[in-house]
């Protein structure tokens, strides 16, 4: 796959994940898997690309008056330890791609389980910190920022509402990517010089997603393209995986 196809499809993808309100960490993995990268460059780079992305749906949420702060807190108290630690175990390239494959799978059979949302869902703090626990953890492990996966347990047992949750996964996303990052720099793992075309791309997609899922994307809509997408990159890693 050629550079240019390259920061096409991480565009796109930062785009696609960004109308759910995801920085498209699931995504970039995949795409990078699919163009042959080395499994040691993968995780970094995708932390360094969610950390992009993520940055101008923060801002973008945050000056529509979205944000649900004290929940945010709370999920942030159990998420930073355990995406620090995540970030500093390392995987080997089979073990890593099944891994997060199966992890994306799971995301999205629970994506597609109805629940009775609510827009007003209070968020016990027991469920909210060990939802955070399990997703900065998942975090740091796969490089997929753990944004999905705190989308899915929330909305599931915490009847929190698709719109909700697509204002709260862009800061949840970019202060686990750091620290997942952090955790893996300590450890040795580099990220790539190309990261910085890589993140230009990332930043327009996600721009332009935002826009448009803030506005148009309904909670049915933002449920089915999380679950799609999450099934196609489950899929091209099992492939590396067994290529």
């Amino acid at each position: 796959m050629s550079p240019l196809i390259v920061l096409l499809f991480l565009g796109l993808v930062s785009a696609l994940y960004a109308t759910a309100g995801q920085a498209g960490g699931s995504g970039f993995v995949a795409v990078m898997t699919f163009a042959d990268f080395p499994s040691s460059q993968i995780r970094t780079t995708s932390f360094a690309l969610n950390i992009v992305a993520a940055v101008y749906s923060v801002w973008h949420v945050h000056r529509a008056g979205l944000m649900d702060w004290n929940l945010l807190r709370r999920v942030l108290a159990t998420s930073l330890p355990a995406a620090f630690l995540g970030g500093t175990i390392s995987l080997g390239g089979k073990s890593y791609f099944l891994l997060t494959a199966a992890l994306l799978v799971s995301a999205s059979i629970l994506m597609l389980i109805k629940a009775d949302a609510q827009e007003n869902a209070k968020v016990e703090p027991k469920t909210a910190w060990l939802a955070g626990g399990i997703t900065g953890l998942v975090s740091g492990l796969s490089g997929v920022g753990g944004g999905v996966f705190l989308s899915a347990l929330l909305i599931l047992f915490a009847k929190v509402s698709p719109k909700k949750m697509a204002a709260l996964s862009p800061p949840f996303i970019l202060v686990n990517s750091a620290l997942s990052l952090a955790g893996a720099l300590i450890t040795g793992a580099r990220v790539p010089i190309a990261v910085v075309w890589f993140a230009f791309a990332a930043l327009v997609g996600s721009a332009v997603g935002t826009a448009v899922g803030l506005r148009w994307m309904s909670a049915n809509a933002i449920r089915r393209v999380l679950a799609a997408i999450l099934v196609v990159g489950a899929a091209q890693m099992v492939l590396r995986a067994l290529g």
